[in-house]
C-alpha cells in the first residue's frame, strides 16, 4: 500500500502493483496510454489514440458513469477529474476504489498532473519526456498579441470559456486576449451580451457543441465585423499528450 497525493490535495491509498487502471478523462485516458499504463476501462468519449481504445471496455460517459460495468472490470485505480466527472460518482467510487482526482485549470496544471501521474506508475523519465516535447511544441506555438478573442463553447445558450480555464491559458498562448472576464464557463444568454464583448475574433469549438458552418452564418449577423471560424476543441481544451499526437490544425476559415 502506497500513499500519493491527487491535484485536490487528497491523500489516496492504492495497492501496488498497479495493474488495471479505468481512466474517466478523455485527454488522460490518452496520456496514460502514451505512458505504457494498462487502461481496462474508458469513457465512450475516450477516442484517443485510435489505434487502441477499440479494445478498451466503455463504461458509460463522463457524467454518466456505469457502475456495475465498473465493479465487473475489477479496478485497481480509477482515475477522474473535477470538472469532467459528477461529483455524485466520483463519491460513489471512492467507497469502493482509490480514485485519484486531477483539477487541471491551465497549461502548468497539465504538466504537474503529468508528473504526478508519471511518478505514481513509475514512468517519470518517460512523462518528463513527453512534457519537454510539450514545451517545444508550445514554444513554437506562442504567438504576440493576436487580439480581442470569445470561445465559444456551447449554442442555445451560448456559453463561453473564461479565465481559469485551460482553454483561456491555450487561447493566451496563441496570442488573444480572451473578452470574457468572468472565471469558467459563463452563459451569454442574449446577442446583445455577445455585442457588448465587440470581440475581434470568434473561435467555435469542435466540442462538446459541435459547431457547423450554420452558426457561423448566424454569429455573423450578431457580431458583422468579427473574424469567425470553427476551431479544434481537442487542440484548444485536451491536455495531456494530445498536442504532441494531433494533426496540428487550429482552425478552418470560411
Amino acid at each position: 500500500m502506497k500513499k500519493f497525493l491527487d491535484q485536490m490535495g487528497r491523500k489516496v491509498e492504492i495497492n501496488f502493483p498497479v495493474d488495471r487502471v479505468i481512466s474517466l478523462v478523455p485527454s488522460i485516458t490518452e496520456f496514460l496510454i502514451d505512458l505504457g499504463v494498462n487502461v481496462v476501462g474508458r469513457t465512450k468519449f475516450c477516442v484517443h489514440p485510435e489505434n487502441r481504445v477499440a479494445d478498451i471496455a466503455v463504461i458509460g460517459g463522463t457524467k454518466q458513469v456505469r457502475m456495475d460495468d465498473i465493479q465487473a472490470l475489477n479496478p485497481d485505480l480509477i482515475i477522474g477529474n473535477k470538472e469532467e466527472n459528477t461529483e455524485e460518482d466520483i463519491l460513489l467510487l471512492v467507497k469502493d476504489y482509490p480514485v485519484w482526482m486531477s483539477d487541471i485549470n491551465s497549461l502548468a496544471d497539465a504538466e504537474r498532473m503529468m508528473k504526478m501521474l508519471g511518478h505514481l506508475f513509475g514512468e517519470s523519465h518517460r512523462s518528463e519526456h513527453f512534457i519537454a516535447r510539450l514545451r517545444m511544441r508550445q514554444h513554437g506555438l506562442k504567438a504576440s498579441y493576436q487580439g480581442r478573442a470569445l470561445y465559444l463553447i456551447w449554442q442555445n445558450p451560448w456559453m463561453a470559456a473564461g479565465r481559469n480555464t485551460y482553454i483561456h491559458d491555450f487561447m493566451t498562448l496563441l496570442g488573444y486576449k480572451n473578452v470574457i472576464e468572468d472565471d469558467r464557463y459563463p452563459t451569454l444568454a442574449t446577442p446583445k451580451k455577445l455585442q457588448i464583448l465587440n470581440p475581434q475574433h470568434v473561435l467555435l469549438s469542435s466540442e462538446p457543441f459541435p459547431f457547423k458552418i450554420e452558426h457561423v452564418t448566424e454569429l455573423k449577423q450578431i457580431l458583422p465585423n468579427a473574424e469567425i471560424r470553427i476551431v479544434d476543441g481537442e487542440i484548444y481544451s485536451w491536455y495531456g499528450t494530445r498536442l504532441l499526437n494531433c494533426e496540428l490544425q487550429l482552425g478552418y476559415n470560411f
